[in-house]
C-alpha cells in the first residue's frame, strides 16, 4: 500500500527521477520572498484538453481512447495501461463542495483513525477546534506514555480555549494549536479500518460506515471499470490531505482481496500532478494533471502499477479552483474555502473482500 517515500538507493529509477522533476523546490538565492523553482510541464498529459479536442474534432492522441456509453460522462482509457480509467470533471461543483466539507468535518471523527492517533489518540472535532483557535493540551492527570500505550491510548488530551496572548508554555505540559494539527492532518480512514502496523484490514476495529450517499455515488463512478454483471461494494476508504509541498511517494495499492475491482479515487481542491508508472519503478511513468472533480479508476493490471503524487499547485495561476471559490463564498463556507485554497483532498474508496 502506501510507502513512506523512497530512499537514496532508488534515486536512479525512472519513477524517482520523475518525482524529483515535478516536486516543489524553492530558489535558494532569491533576495525576495522565496519563489518556487520553475518546472517544465510540457510533458504532463492534460486529459481535460484532450477531451475538449475530442468533442470538437473527434480526434485523440495515439493510444488514448474516449468512451461514450451508458455512463454519464466521457471516460478516457489508455491502451498501454489496461485497467486505468480517467473521468475528467466527473463530480459537479456541488458534489465537490459537499465532500470537501465531509472530508474535514466528518471523516476524521473517531472512531475513524487519522495519522494523529499514534501520538494524541482520538481527536474529536479537529476542524471546528481549529476554526475556534483552540489548543490541544495534555491532561495533567494523564498516565505516563508507557502506561498509555499498554492501555490502548486512553484519552490524554483535551481542547482548551486560547487565553489571549498566553504562549503555549503557559498552558502547562505539552500543548499544540488545533490549527497546526489540522495542517498536519495527512490521512483519515473511513469504513473498514486499515491496520498500518499489520499492513492489512482489521474488521474488529470500530469505525463509521461510509455514508450511503457516497456509496451510491462511488458505485456509479466505478461502473466503467467493473467486470460485467458485478456491482462495486464500497467497504473502506482512505482520505489523503495535501498541503503545499506535500507529496505521496510511489506505491502500490495491493492489500485488497480482488484486484479486478477498481480503486475509485476522487480529487478535490487544488490541481495536482499524478504519476502512473508500470509494474517496476524502472518503468517510465506518465505524468498527468488531476483537477478538482476528476476521478481515476484503477483495476486489474493497473492495480500492479506504481503511482504517486509529486506535486500540488496552490498558486492562483495553476490551482484552478475558481469554481470552488465561487460556491464556497458564504459565511458558513469561509472556513472550508480558507483550507482548500491551499490544499488538495483525495478520497480513495475500495472493495476489500
Amino acid at each position: 500500500m502506501y510507502g513512506d517515500g523512497v530512499t537514496d538507493d532508488v534515486d536512479r529509477t525512472a519513477f524517482r527521477r520523475a518525482e524529483k522533476k515535478y516536486k516543489l523546490y524553492y530558489d535558494q538565492n532569491s533576495r525576495k520572498k522565496k519563489q518556487p523553482r520553475s518546472v517544465d510541464l510540457t510533458e504532463v498529459v492534460d486529459f481535460k484538453s484532450i477531451l475538449d479536442t475530442f468533442n470538437q474534432s473527434g480526434e485523440t492522441p495515439n493510444g488514448v481512447h474516449v468512451i461514450k456509453g451508458d455512463f454519464d460522462c466521457p471516460v478516457i482509457r489508455l491502451v498501454n495501461r489496461p485497467g486505468f480509467y480517467f473521468i475528467p470533471g466527473a463530480l459537479t461543483v456541488e458534489q465537490q463542495c459537499q465532500w470537501i466539507r465531509e472530508s474535514l468535518m466528518s471523516f476524521p471523527q473517531p472512531p475513524n483513525r487519522t495519522n494523529h492517533n499514534a501520538h494524541y489518540g482520538p481527536i474529536q472535532d479537529l476542524f471546528a477546534a481549529a476554526g475556534e483557535e483552540k489548543i490541544l493540551v495534555e491532561d495533567e492527570h494523564s498516565p505516563k506514555e508507557s502506561e498509555s500505550l499498554s492501555n490502548g491510548h486512553p484519552r490524554r488530551w483535551k481542547f482548551c480555549d486560547k487565553k489571549g496572548n498566553v504562549s503555549l508554555k503557559g498552558y502547562g505540559g505539552n500543548s499544540i494549536l488545533a490549527s497546526v494539527l489540522l495542517r498536519k492532518l495527512r490521512w483519515s480512514t473511513l469504513g473498514l479500518q486499515f491496520e498500518w502496523s499489520k499492513r492489512n484490514y482489521d474488521v474488529s476495529l470500530p469505525h463509521n460506515k461510509i455514508p450511503d450517499e457516497l456509496c451510491q455515488l462511488v458505485k456509479r463512478l466505478a461502473m466503467p471499470a467493473m467486470p460485467a454483471g458485478d456491482d462495486f461494494k464500497p467497504e473502506a476508504a482512505i482520505v489523503n490531505y495535501f498541503a503545499s509541498g506535500d507529496t505521496l511517494g510511489g506505491h502500490l495499492d495491493d492489500m485488497e482481496l480482488d484486484w479486478s475491482k477498481p480503486i475509485v479515487s476522487m480529487s478535490l481542491g487544488c490541481k495536482a500532478i499524478f504519476l502512473l508508472g508500470g509494474k517496476s519503478r524502472d518503468d517510465e511513468p506518465l505524468a498527468m494533471f488531476l483537477r478538482s472533480g476528476d476521478v481515476v479508476l484503477m483495476a486489474g493490471e493497473a492495480r500492479e502499477c506504481f503511482h504517486g503524487v509529486p506535486r500540488i499547485f496552490t498558486d492562483s495561476e495553476h490551482s484552478e479552483i475558481a469554481s470552488l471559490e465561487k460556491h464556497l463564498s458564504t459565511e458558513y463556507d469561509r472556513c472550508f474555502l480558507d483550507y482548500i485554497t491551499s490544499s488538495r483532498i483525495n478520497i480513495n474508496i475500495r472493495q476489500v473482500f
